[in-house]
């Protein structure tokens, strides 16, 4: 067992929480094997993926050559996509009641008009499908009447009016616009409209607080991570992305808070990607996140680094988490801030390929880079130095926003 000064690693324990995703955690190993085998070729060493080793619910194993040093690295995914999926499970009506919910949470409780100040990207992707599902319920609405119209005129032609002709009428609309808003929700893979409103839904229907459920699965993830700083591992590295990250403060907090990071075990890292964190703290009701926050922040036990890039325009790109939260200690010293700088770390080919790819680009943090700068997912997850150890000196980023915006700072409930 190494001591949590040691930089050097042979071998490394990763557990990567997942964002608000319902898809099953296979495609996380998929992306795995096939970005890095491509980041691998482009850089220049060796990176095997093998069946997972040991306990747990998922994961894979890793073999890498980098820079003349052999690692392994035994990657685990922190699962809770089965309560993304049961927090998916809406009619539709249920889910435009979700709508006038969350959109009334994050307006009367000033939300909306404060992440505005932060960044225009996560924003407009948080109205996107208010948006779209008012333009689906037009349009249906629209068609439907038109329905009714033709039916009526239709009738009329048989000279049926009246009651005799609105029912009839009045049934034909109500179909056609159910069926096109069945239409609509078939194709959300397309459209991502009804994904993305439970997602912010799922924040907002406590105020930020986390559901029951999900406090219960993030202890599992705490007992999980707890076990791999018992062992003889060299690092324990906890990645969180997207809503994952804000997941992974409060896991981490915890297992600080309750002494379960030993003083002489494996070195403990932090790598939040993506971050959606003001989406959450910001609102009314999350005390436990604001409060985890500012306690994560001034912990030495952890090395805390966060990665965005505003070229993602779905995260909080170069957003102090803590800070612009308002929940900054005196003390602070995490998380250190900085951009994977899409533009300069991919080609402009790759680049011009990705741009309007708005969803994908939101997962290029687990991808590999053709142009590839000081931030390498595979080299952070997979190679011989720890996370502290690989950022020791590097600056934030000076564009990086560390104002307090958040109107709610309270973290006692």
């Amino acid at each position: 067992m190494t001591t949590s000064q040691t930089s050097r690693v042979r071998r490394r324990a990763v557990f990567y929480i997942p964002g608000y995703d319902p898809i099953h955690p296979r495609r996380y190993r998929e992306l795995y094997r096939k970005e890095g085998a491509a980041q691998a070729a482009i850089s220049g060493y060796d990176l095997t993926l093998s069946p997972k080793r040991g306990g747990g619910a998922y994961g894979w194993h890793v073999e890498a050559v980098m820079d003349g040093h052999a690692v392994q690295a035994d990657v685990d995914v922190l699962v809770w996509s089965d309560i993304v999926r049961d927090s998916m499970a809406h009619s539709i009506p249920a889910t435009y009641a979700q709508l006038v919910r969350t959109a009334w949470e994050y307006i009367a409780g000033g939300a909306l008009f404060r992440l505005m100040r932060l960044r225009k990207g996560p924003v407009i992707a948080a109205l996107y499908p208010v948006g779209m599902l008012l333009g689906q319920l037009a349009l249906a609405l629209a068609l439907g009447w038109a329905g009714y119209a033709l039916t009526v005129l239709a009738l009329g032609w048989l000279l049926l009016s009246g009651w005799a002709a609105a029912v009839p009428g009045a049934a034909a609309g109500a179909a056609i616009a159910l069926a096109v808003l069945r239409w609509f929700k078939a194709r959300d893979n397309r459209f991502f409209a009804y994904y993305l409103m439970h997602d912010y839904a799922y924040a907002a229907r406590h105020r930020g607080a986390n559901p029951p459920a999900l406090e219960t699965r993030m202890a599992a993830f705490a007992d999980t991570i707890a076990a791999a700083l018992a062992t003889d591992v060299d690092e324990v590295l906890v990645v969180g992305h997207s809503s994952g990250a804000h997941l992974a403060v409060s896991v981490l907090a915890d297992l600080v808070r309750q002494g379960r990071v030993p003083a002489n075990g494996p070195a403990l890292a932090f790598l939040s990607l993506g971050q959606v964190v003001p989406m959450v703290s910001f609102l009314k009701g999350a005390h436990r996140l604001r409060a985890d926050l500012r306690y994560l922040s001034a912990r030495d036990e952890i090395a805390w680094i966060d990665v965005t890039a505003p070229g993602d325009g779905c995260a909080f790109a170069l957003c102090d988490p803590v800070a612009v939260s308002g929940v900054a200690p005196p003390d602070k010293r995490w998380p250190l801030v900085f951009s994977a700088q899409f533009t300069r770390s991919l080609s402009p080919e790759r680049w011009r390929a990705l741009r309007w790819r708005f969803f994908r680009l939101h997962f290029q943090y687990l991808c590999a880079f053709d142009r590839v700068l000081d931030y390498d997912y595979f080299a952070i997850t997979a190679g011989p130095l720890t996370l502290r150890a690989r950022y020791a000196g590097r600056p934030a980023s000076r564009s990086r926003i560390e104002r307090a915006v958040s109107r709610h700072t309270s973290v006692a409930a």
